[in-house]
């Protein structure tokens, strides 16, 4: 039981409760507004989109892909939602033009990762800038607004009789989904298992390139829906809707402590990243630091997060290796 204890206690998930606890305490006791209620609730609702992308896309990086084109897929899937407003069409039909664009950017994605074999990190490098040149061709220069009730009240207004926001209840609900399907299921072990050795997986009789077809599609349908939560936010459709969260969505991915070499990550982790990544956001924006420098600083958390994983992963690896028994080093080098 004590071993079990300590595991908990040098796991990744401890160390980012610990760090979100302090960041939270020094920034209720030294950065001004930070508690009161409108900040609370701002802060929420505006981190809402990237928290949610984070969630797909962890489950990407521990079968080793990566989609570096969610806020694309993001803002695409706005514009489709905007153009179908502007042609009059019904709320329901609205929410559906943008689930389905994402869909359809998420399965090119995976067609071309999955199906044609060919790199993830180059793939959505390409369609990254693919649908954002689409965002401008098919909108232009001109922002759609007014919206219906629905998506300003969605970015905007908070639950009645609470200071949570609309915005993160997509975000609180799916963590909970994706949190089962990883770790409650026999999929999550699929996945896992595809993240440790892809090859291994394949001959054991897992669909490898179906899984990961599948999981750049929800990727995509998740991305639809965090572009209509960002146009909420701002009450109009731009073309460079979302343009930037791309850094978010990849710092709260690996601060999670999901490995870049897969096999390893937790929703759990991805839900306590996202909280620190927004009390930094949150500190950094009412102590009126720019949003250039806000970027610098999320840039390097993401390169600490990356360096701190490596190391401790080397530390434990090499403390492992002292304790095995003489007999079985002896075994190994036979």
């Amino acid at each position: 039981m004590w071993g079990t204890v300590t595991a908990k206690l040098r796991s990744w998930e401890f160390i980012l409760l610990v760090l979100v606890v302090v960041v939270l305490l020094v920034a209720a006791s030294g950065v001004p507004g930070f508690t009161r209620p409108f900040s609370i609730s701002t802060g929420l609702a505006t981190f809402a989109p990237a928290a949610l992308m984070a969630l797909p896309l962890a489950l990407l990086v521990i079968v080793r892909d990566i989609d570096i084109s969610v806020a694309s897929i993001a803002g695409l899937s706005s514009v489709a939602a905007g153009l179908a407003i502007q042609a009059g069409q019904s709320v329901p039909v609205v929410i559906v033009a943008a689930l389905l664009t994402g869909l359809l950017c998420g399965a090119v994605n995976g067609f071309f990762v999955a199906v044609m074999g060919l790199p993830a990190l180059l793939v959505t490098l390409g369609t990254l800038a693919l649908f954002r040149g689409l965002c401008y061709v098919l909108l232009g220069g001109t922002p759609i607004s007014p919206l219906p009730d629905f998506f300003t009240v969605l970015g905007n207004d908070n639950i009645p009789g609470f200071v949570v926001p609309w915005a993160i209840v997509p975000f609180l609900v799916l963590a909970v989904v994706f949190g089962i399907v990883l770790h409650r299921s026999t999929v999550g072990r699929r996945i896992y298992a595809i993240g440790g050795n892809p090859e291994t997986a394949r001959y054991s009789g897992i669909r490898v390139a179906r899984i990961r077809f599948v999981l750049f599609v929800v990727s995509g349908v998740v991305s639809g829906l965090a572009g209509m939560i960002y146009m909420g936010i701002t009450s109009q459709v731009a073309p460079d809707g979302a343009q930037g969260l791309e850094l978010d969505v990849i710092t709260v991915v690996f601060l999670a402590g999901v490995s870049v070499l897969g096999g390893k990550g937790r929703i759990t982790g991805v839900v306590l990243a996202s909280i620190l990544i927004l009390a930094l956001r949150k500190s950094l924006q009412l102590m009126n630091v720019s949003g250039y420098t806000q970027g610098i600083a999320v840039g390097g958390v993401l390169i600490a997060s990356l360096l701190v994983t490596n190391l401790s992963q080397r530390f434990f690896g090499a403390v492992r290796e002292r304790r095995r028994p003489a007999s079985q080093l002896g075994a190994d080098t036979t």
